[in-house]
C-alpha cells in the first residue's frame, strides 16, 4: 500500500493503463489469429482481415503498447503468410 498521495494515483494510474495495454495486446492477437485462420482456408476475405490486423499492429506500436521491432515482425510475418495464398 502506497503511503503518499501521489503513489496512490500513480498506482491507480498505472493499474488503468495495464488494463488498457492488455486489452490492446488481446485485440491484436485475436486480429492476428483470425487472419491466420483465414489465410489457412484461403478464404478471399482474408486480405481485408490482414489489412484490419496490421492496422491496430501499427496503432499499438505508434503508442508503445508493443515495441517498434515486434510489430514489424508480426507484420512481416502476416504479409508473408498472406503473399504464399495469393500465389
Amino acid at each position: 500500500m502506497p503511503n503518499k498521495k501521489s503513489a496512490a494515483k500513480a498506482l491507480r494510474q498505472s493499474a488503468k493503463r495495464a488494463l488498457r495495454n492488455y486489452k490492446v495486446q488481446h485485440a491484436i492477437k485475436d486480429l492476428v489469429k483470425d487472419s491466420q485462420k483465414m489465410i489457412a482456408a484461403k478464404e478471399k476475405q482474408a486480405a481485408d482481415k490482414v489489412k484490419a490486423a496490421i492496422k491496430a499492429i501499427d496503432k499499438a506500436a505508434g503508442k508503445k503498447i508493443i515495441a517498434k521491432n515486434a510489430a514489424a515482425r508480426k507484420k512481416s510475418k502476416l504479409m508473408k503468410k498472406l503473399n504464399s495464398l495469393m500465389k
